[in-house]
């Protein structure tokens, strides 16, 4: 039997939850305080996913570059495939706030959109 022990980040708390599992079948969770610590942890060890938050270059602003962040949760396999296709891509000022800076990126579904507001120089 496989056992997990994972710190949530599901809220303030950050409670220590231990999973067990076998045969990728979860078999026991203990240690949360909160239904969002289970949510968590089921997650976590079956599909894990994150947000991804970076920069993307910027053609014609004030600054050279703008952060952004994944809209969405992305599966936590594809974050180099996302990572590539935002160092490939560029903008063109002025940017505004979640404006779309790369669409359906690396074929998730989830676009990166902009974190800060970018005027032209």
């Amino acid at each position: 039997m496989e056992k997990r022990v994972l710190t949530c980040i599901g809220c303030p708390l950050g409670c220590t939850i231990t999973v067990e599992m076998d045969n990728g079948e979860i078999k026991s969770l203990t240690g949360n305080t909160c239904k969002r610590g289970d949510d968590y942890a089921r997650k976590e060890v079956t599909h894990p996913t994150r947000i991804v938050t970076s920069t993307v270059r910027i053609t014609e602003g004030e600054i050279p570059m703008v952060s952004c962040k994944t809209a969405a949760d992305i599966p936590k396999e594809k974050i180099m495939d996302i990572m590539k296709c935002i160092n490939e891509a560029t903008a063109s000022a002025p940017i505004k706030i979640g404006d779309v800076l790369v669409e359906n990126v690396a074929g998730t579904g989830v676009n990166v959109i902009a974190t800060k507001d970018v005027k032209a120089s």
